[in-house]
């Protein structure tokens, strides 16, 4: 997805739990991988956190890993049509860091994202 401004050409709505953000050192248990989007893995931290995170940014061990690169699972619910900015990609994930206009931030699936 190019940087910049874009549409969301279909709605995406977040799940009903809070965002995790994972920084390098954390050890985190590690569960089932996403079966649509194969490059996520599901991890719950000792403090009770729990959210999908790229594989990537874990090292090698199961079922207990350690973050190698921070990340934050928090979303952005997005209703089509809604214009947003699009400040970073991941196109290995199939995902991208979107600005609403009214200052919310997260990630938005590029299936749900379309020029402005």
């Amino acid at each position: 997805m190019d940087l910049g401004p874009a549409r969301a050409v279909a709605d995406h709505e977040i799940p009903p739990r809070a965002a995790l953000r994972v920084a390098p050192g954390t050890v985190v248990r590690v569960g089932e991988r996403d079966d649509t989007w194969p490059a996520f893995v599901f991890v719950t931290t000792d403090d009770g956190g729990s959210g999908w995170v790229p594989a990537r940014h874990l090292d090698d061990a199961r079922p207990v890993a350690v973050v190698r690169t921070a990340y934050d699972t928090q979303e952005l619910a997005v209703t089509a049509g809604e214009r947003v900015e699009v400040t970073a990609d991941d196109a290995e994930s199939g995902w991208s860091w979107c600005v609403a206009r009214d200052g919310r931030a997260g990630w938005v699936p590029h299936r749900a994202l379309g020029p402005a």
